[in-house]
């Protein structure tokens, strides 16, 4: 009696073991049969943002942003001084309008360490 239940707690034991493994091999193949059927696509975004061209010339930064988008842009120039001492500037943020272009300025005491442009969209018009 007792080899029987040591057998069946071995095949038990076996035939777990095998359910386990053959269950993530299942399950990828599931996932391959449905590859046939696709996903509807993601709506493309429409493009937005005005393009901005920053010149650096000695402490002075200025930001030209041009918007040909439909929907406006609010745009903000940020300076970040090279000497440690110099205090950073965030220009206030400007509106850019669809076919607008402007200028935004900004300075340091001393020289200019990077300079950056943040945007946030609108939304269309």
């Amino acid at each position: 009696m007792h080899s029987t239940r040591r057998r069946t707690r071995i095949l038990l034991a076996g035939s777990v073991a095998a359910a386990a493994l053959a269950a993530p091999v299942g399950i990828s193949v599931a996932g391959r049969s449905g590859a046939g059927a696709r996903a509807p696509a993601a709506p493309t975004p429409e493009p937005s943002g005005a393009e901005c061209r920053t010149s650096v010339q000695g402490s002075r930064v200025v930001a030209h942003c041009h918007n040909p988008y439909p929907s406006t842009d609010r745009v903000q120039l940020h300076t970040e001084c090279r000497r440690w001492w110099d205090v950073d500037a965030d220009a206030p943020p400007v509106d850019v309008g669809p076919g607008q272009t402007v200028r935004i300025d900004d300075r340091c005491w001393k020289e200019i360490g990077t300079v950056w442009v943040t945007h946030r969209v609108q939304g269309s018009v």
